[in-house]
């Protein structure tokens, strides 16, 4: 049985309009750092790449790896 954080995402996760509680369905996203990439959305403009996320207050290289095939701008 999936649960918070489990690989068992339908698809890529928009970083454009995802919801905290859809981020957080993201291995090793909890609500701190759901919150940092939507108030990142918001002070930014949004996303334009995945790149991007790596801008994110919390997102080292290796969350980013973790996370790069799991979302979309």
């Amino acid at each position: 049985m999936a649960g918070p954080g489990a690989a068992g995402v339908a698809g890529p996760v928009s970083l454009g309009t995802a919801t905290a509680e859809q981020l957080e369905t993201l291995p090793g996203v909890g609500p701190v750092l759901a919150a940092a990439i939507i108030a990142h959305r918001t002070e930014s403009g949004g996303f334009q790449s995945v790149d991007q996320l790596r801008d994110v207050r919390g997102i080292g290289d290796r969350r980013f790896e973790d996370l790069r095939e799991l979302v979309r701008p």
